[in-house]
């Protein structure tokens, strides 16, 4: 008892751990984006780090259970590299400089309910409106959607929370003359295109999650699949990234020992390795629901350090915004974990009725 007491503490640690990791993530690349380093070379050393960081681990780890590599597994995990890795990175963190560390992060507790809208589009799951489950998530995902508009529609009037700010950038550039624009929004034409990068980047990986399902059936390997999908989101955002900058920009692939090469090394061993193998070892030991409830953190922990470390303004709509998109997250898992149990509740039953007919027959034949 009191060892399974002490395995729930380190798991809730663990995703304690996660949260801010994640959140250090979206932080840090605003801070890298604010240096002048362009976000696709940013996203492809990302995936060079985690690569180079998880692909050892997988190797070691995994030695003698990988299942033969074929080209139906390469497909998916080329797709799922689009998805979940190279494609979403560059278009959220884009959207993290175009409108706001916390904006992006309040958009990203979307993807719970973008996933349902999904797998119900692609026929994986029903909508179940008769059940108390299905009119949850519904519900849930209906107020997800409003949290989202009330976020990006209504500014209100700024919210301070601490009584000084400390912005890292004018910290490692003293002398710097740079204006900052990072939450004044003043450009409105900018914000929008970043809440829709943001967006798209939301439903590019609910796609993903969907795709997920399928890669870890056909290949049940958690940390080959992760580092496989890794070296591909790798090459593709390094294919981008030298497509896409020119001049100047280029220079952004030189890391000396300053903010960006800190930046980069955290978001790929920390952000992506050491947080894939802490959400797998929590999922493993008490499901992917679990997992989910920690979301709302990010955004808590997001908030707060960019406001504190970035100079960035809160404003009343994202307070209440982010609000509202958490309680449609709780309200879509709620739904979720109903349906689960009543899954389990199901499957238990089915197996004692194929069990008691064999008891009966045993027994029947024995008295005779």
């Amino acid at each position: 008892m009191m060892m399974r007491r002490i395995e729930k503490v380190q798991q809730v640690g663990a995703m304690l751990a996660v949260a801010v990791f994640l959140g250090g993530n979206i932080v840090l690349s605003k801070v890298a984006a604010n240096d002048g380093m362009p976000v696709s070379i940013m996203v492809a050393y990302r995936w060079i780090f985690a690569t180079a960081f998880l692909s050892p681990i997988a190797i070691v780890v995994e030695w003698n259970k990988r299942p033969k590599l074929t080209w139906m597994i390469l497909l998916q995990s080329f797709l799922s590299a689009m998805l979940g890795g190279s494609l979403f990175s560059n278009m959220f963190f884009r959207g993290v400089v175009l409108t706001s560390a916390t904006f992006a992060t309040a958009i990203y507790n979307l993807i719970p309910a973008m996933t349902f809208v999904v797998a119900i589009l692609l026929r994986m799951e029903n909508l179940k409106l008769h059940k108390a489950s299905g009119k949850a998530k519904a519900m849930g995902t209906v107020i997800c959607v409003s949290g989202a508009m009330l976020l990006t529609l209504y500014r209100g009037p700024e919210v301070h929370i601490w009584g000084s700010n400390i912005d890292l950038f004018r910290l490692s550039h003293p002398h710097s003359n740079r204006v900052h624009h990072s939450t004044s929004f003043a450009n409105s034409r900018s914000f929008a295109l970043g809440a829709s990068i943001t967006l798209i980047s939301c439903f590019c990986y609910a796609l993903w999650i969907v795709l997920l399902a399928k890669v870890s059936k056909n290949y049940p390997c958690h940390y080959s699949s992760t580092a496989l999908m890794g070296f591909m989101g790798a090459i593709q955002s390094v294919v981008f990234a030298l497509c896409t900058t020119r001049g100047e920009a280029a220079h952004g692939w030189v890391l000396g020992w300053n903010i960006r090469l800190f930046v980069v090394l955290f978001m790929g061993i920390v952000g992506s390795g050491i947080v894939v193998i802490l959400m797998t070892w929590c999922a493993n030991k008490s499901g992917p629901l679990f997992v989910s409830i920690f979301n709302p953190l990010i955004l808590v922990f997001v908030a707060l350090a960019s406001s504190l470390l970035l100079n960035e303004t809160l404003h009343l709509g994202s307070v209440l915004g982010g609000f509202v998109i958490i309680m449609g997250l709780y309200v879509v898992l709620w739904g979720k974990a109903r349906d689960m149990k009543i899954t389990v509740i199901s499957s238990n039953d089915s197996h004692q009725d194929d069990v008691l007919p064999k008891t009966s027959t045993k027994s029947s034949s024995a008295n005779n």
